[in-house]
């Protein structure tokens, strides 16, 4: 089933790509355009490209930042990493697109000038919906999906970095926020495909800037990165010595970056020029956009001086006349306006080093990532958190870049002594009987890793069962995100808790999860690749850490009424099979009470209002009486001599296993601890 979903995506790829080259046009950045628009399909934006005398496919792996507001990259040259100045000489590309009104694709710095004029065909910080289900961005009736934006961008990198070095590239290595999860991975990874670059590996934000600050220091020292970007916002602690890069723990909000910042400024531009002119701006698309841009400005103005001024002529008109509209703003009332924004990143940084073990006192270095660092407020946030002012040697807008083309050079052979260890930023499992969450591996795990657990069926001849993926920090699947399901069929039929069914996770060096699950008996398996298209929404992950803290007791009791109630039902179960299979070992006396035990304990689970405790209690009696059969069994072996046995599933119920080696799990199948 999945691999066949996976030969699909593969063939529309080709499909499009295909498509693509018969029928483009060249767009006014020097892009080619599908005349007959494609983008129902993932769609390849780059054509054929002719390779003239003297340039020739190169082995060179190319470093991208695909950044939310801006991106850059870089590539090794001469043993150091280098950022490439792109076709507008520049050292950052605007992560712009743009369609004019006859269709052609502006990409960068032509598209964003063009902004204000053509709003509604200008497409910026498609970063914060990559991996979002179901978002697509209408163009003149053609909807574009963010990994398809996010191609356009990356073509135009792709093809100013092979103009600059003279050599066609084909390999790429793509950053992404430390906090991006499985599917916004996947999509990032489907947009350099979809670009025509293959997609060496994916790198945490935050590495690769730890990466670039530590290539030419070989001590020892712990480096914790504040990375906080036009929309994302990441914190992460390193130890660093002898070439070797450890992620100890990672945090972040995929939901704070820059653009809120510029926000705060347009809100208070809007609200105070209705208050003077009985106006709202922000119902103008085009006076819209001119607020973006001049508070863009502004806050780069403040990162520099104490007050600028925000000027923007004509911004609408009345009965009367134009209107102008003139501010002052100052850094204090900036600061003022954006102080709940700072305050946001608090949280995550505390929780990062909580993470990893530390004090701020354990930290050497602080490092600044992100265009948005350079604001003084950020700067006096993170001194005051760590005690200690950040390092000024690493260019925030350039870091990341600079990383990923190092870790490029370690793939491509050009740099050899250093390691990359990397985290996954929440724990992954699976849902289990009663709705739990069954955690297979632990954030903060070193990757790549693999894990696998063991499960059982939990009725009499169950031949399927449901695996469904869930990540986050909550101790219930469904307060979790949904990342994936999928179903193992062809069990074949046998009593509750003997099929073996093992679940196994596996997340490769790109943070990407891979999910399979097979039946130890009749060797069917089935499996899923967390495929990109489908994200958390812009809040959940942050939330998802927020709430797993405020509700870690109310989270743990409801674990425990659950368990309870799971070992309850199998303690029935496995006194009425004990019963049924050892009927000559139980004498009346014996029966009745155990039968009694059992009524107890099937009382209880009906009564809605009964407690944990109460479970618990009537549990154990029952479990006590059930120890009085295997004692008597014991005994009568003993005085046989130890003849003959006690035959398979006399103690075990069925199919021999020890009763306690299973714990109920899922609705479909219970966990096996003795073999994980």
């Amino acid at each position: 089933m999945f691999s066949v979903v996976a030969a699909t995506r593969s063939a529309v790829l080709h499909k499009s790509t295909d498509l693509f080259r018969r029928e483009n046009r060249k767009s006014q950045d020097g892009v080619d355009l599908v005349a007959h628009r494609v983008s129902q399909y993932l769609v390849t934006f780059n054509r054929q490209k002719t390779v003239f005398a003297g340039k020739m496919a190169s082995n060179k792996i190319l470093g991208i930042d695909l950044g939310t507001t801006n991106s850059a990259f870089a590539v090794m040259e001469g043993g150091d990493p280098e950022i490439i100045v792109n076709a507008e000489g520049d050292r950052t590309t605007p992560s712009v697109v743009a369609f004019t009104d006859d269709g052609e694709r502006l990409v960068g710095k032509p598209a964003k000038n063009q902004a204000i004029q053509n709003p509604e065909r200008t497409i910026r910080s498609i970063k914060r919906h990559m991996g979002e289900d179901g978002y697509t961005v209408d163009i003149e009736g053609e909807e574009y999906t963010p990994e398809q934006i996010s191609a356009m961008i990356l073509q135009k990198i792709k093809r100013d970095a092979e103009d600059y070095l003279g050599d066609e590239l084909q390999k790429a290595v793509i950053t992404v926020p430390a906090y991006f999860n499985d599917k916004q991975r996947q999509a990032t990874k489907d947009a350099g495909e979809i670009a025509g670059l293959d997609v060496e590996r994916i790198v945490n934000e935050p590495t690769a800037a730890s990466m670039a600050y530590g290539l030419d220091d070989e001590s020892n020292q712990t480096v914790l990165v504040y990375d906080l970007g036009g929309g994302t916002f990441d914190v992460s602690v390193l130890d660093l010595g002898g070439g070797v890069y450890e992620v100890v723990a990672t945090n972040g909000d995929n939901d704070l970056g820059g653009d809120d910042w510029d926000e705060a400024i347009i809100d208070w531009l809007a609200t105070e020029f209705k208050n003077d002119h009985g106006i709202d701006l922000r119902e103008d698309r085009q006076a819209l956009q001119r607020l973006k841009d001049a508070a863009e400005e502004a806050k780069i103005e403040l990162s520099s001086r104490k007050e600028t001024t925000i000027n923007l002529p004509f911004i609408t008109a009345t009965d009367s006349g134009p209107v102008h509209l003139e501010y002052d703003l100052t850094r204090a009332k900036f600061e003022s306006l954006t102080a709940d924004l700072i305050d946001r990143t608090v949280e995550p940084t505390e929780q990062a080093l909580e993470d990893a073990g530390y004090d701020k006192g354990d930290i050497d270095d602080v490092i600044l990532v992100g265009g948005s660092t350079r604001m003084p407020q950020v700067r006096d946030k993170v001194e005051e958190l760590l005690g200690s002012e950040p390092k000024k040697s690493v260019n925030p807008d350039e870091a990341v870049a600079l990383g990923a083309a190092i870790q490029g050079g370690v793939l491509g052979g050009e740099v050899d002594d250093i390691v990359l260890l990397d985290v996954t930023p929440l724990s992954l499992g699976i849902e289990v009987k009663g709705g739990l969450f069954e955690r297979l591996i632990e954030k903060n795990t070193t990757i790549p890793t693999e894990e696998s657990k063991i499960f059982t069926t939990a009725a009499d001849n169950q031949t399927t069962v449901q695996v469904r993926v869930f990540q986050g920090e909550r101790e219930m699947a469904e307060d979790n995100e949904l990342l994936g399901e999928f179903t193992l069929s062809g069990i074949p039929p046998a009593p509750a808790g003997t099929p073996q069914i093992e679940v196994g996770f596996n997340i490769d060096e790109n943070g990407i999860v891979n999910v399979s699950a097979e039946d130890k008996g009749s060797g069917n398996a089935e499996s899923i690749t967390i495929e990109g298209g489908a994200g958390l929404s812009d809040d959940e992950i942050d939330r998802m850490q927020q709430e797993a803290e405020q509700h870690a007791e109310e989270d743990k009791e409801r674990r425990r009424a659950v368990e309870a109630r799971n070992e309850a039902e199998g303690a029935v179960q496995r006194a009425e099979t004990l019963l049924e299979e050892n009927e000559e070992n139980v004498d009346d006396e014996l029966r009745a009470d155990i039968e009694a035990a059992i009524e107890d304990v099937e009382a209880v689970l009906e009564d809605d209002d009964a407690s944990t405790d109460e479970l618990e209690d009537v549990t154990e009696d029952l479990s006590k009486q059930l120890q009085e059969i295997g004692k008597r069994m014991y005994q009568q072996q003993a005085q046989a001599g130890g003849a003959g046995g006690a035959g398979a599933g006399a103690a075990g119920g069925p199919g021999g296993a020890d009763p306690e080696d299973f714990v109920d799990a899922d609705a479909d199948f219970d966990e096996d601890e003795e073999d994980n």
